[in-house]
């Protein structure tokens, strides 16, 4: 274990076990939106059924509107961390498919041996896991270096339009190769998984959602050597494909870095 930063470093540090597992999603009441209207998006930091604490506006890095014109960002006035669950205020334009992007500043957590490896089996993080029990770390206490990159695909009026598969330059990323809004329930649905704006091969990514205020029963698979992971949109409903990239840290003090990403949409 490399030895741990002091001062300004430790200031950082959350030293909270009980907030490893706070993922990040953009969740609509639908994703389905009127021209030129106002609407109120959820930012939920917990899971997809709750959030538990807010995210203030301090924390990011990148908040941007990609649509037919291109990519366009977001006041810090959008944004309202005021309760539990933060929200974002959108003003919808013409119709087209639009994203939705943001983006965290890095934090630090620091975990106990038994509290880290614990995260990394409930988290979906298995290979960090299995590393640490091959290379006899699993007694080792950990800090790890983490952010959130977050993105929603949704619809505005009729028109499907361009645009929508246009990379944001986040740390780890998940890009559509198709349009959701052209799906339909049974069929398949793929989607690239970046990591520094490169494909990222063997990533587990788990698949989720919900209809009718009922779980969508999670499914996990493993992208492709092109970072391309395939799978059947079943039924109807809201639907999040995520995933967590964890690798070992060269920052001194810093044990791991990981990017969190995660993908919503509509299906109807």
């Amino acid at each position: 274990m490399r030895k741990r930063v002091v001062a300004s470093a430790l200031a950082l540090v959350v030293a909270v076990s009980t907030l490893y597992a706070h993922e990040l999603f953009i969740k609509f009441d639908t994703y389905f939106l009127e021209p030129d209207s106002e609407v109120r998006v959820l930012i939920l930091n917990g899971t997809f059924a709750l959030s538990e604490n807010s995210v203030t506006v301090d924390r990011v890095v990148d908040m941007a509107l990609l649509g037919p014109d291109g990519v366009s960002p977001l006041e810090p006035e959008a944004w309202n961390a005021t309760t539990d669950t933060t929200y974002v205020t959108l003003h919808t334009g013409s119709p087209g498919t639009y994203v939705l992007g943001i983006s965290t500043a890095s934090r630090l957590i620091e975990l106990d041996a038994e509290s880290f490896n614990e995260y990394l089996e409930h988290d979906g993080i298995p290979d960090i896991l299995e590393a640490r029990r091959a290379t006899g770390k699993l007694g080792e206490d950990a800090v790890e270096r983490y952010s959130k990159h977050v993105k929603a695909v949704y619809q505005v009026g009729g028109t499907r339009t361009s645009g929508w598969s246009r990379a944001l330059g986040y740390a780890a990323e998940i890009v559509p190769l198709e349009n959701p809004y052209r799906l339909g329930a049974g069929q398949e649905f793929a989607v690239r998984c970046l990591v520094r704006g490169e494909p990222v091969a063997n990533q587990l990514v788990v698949v989720g959602g919900e209809l009718d205020g009922n779980a969508i029963e999670e499914r996990e698979s493993r992208t492709d050597d092109e970072g391309v992971v395939r799978f059947t949109v079943d039924r109807a409903g809201k639907w999040y494909i995520k995933f967590i990239h964890m690798a070992e840290s060269e920052e001194e003090g810093v044990d791991y870095e990981s990017n969190w990403a995660t993908l919503t949409f509509e299906v109807r």
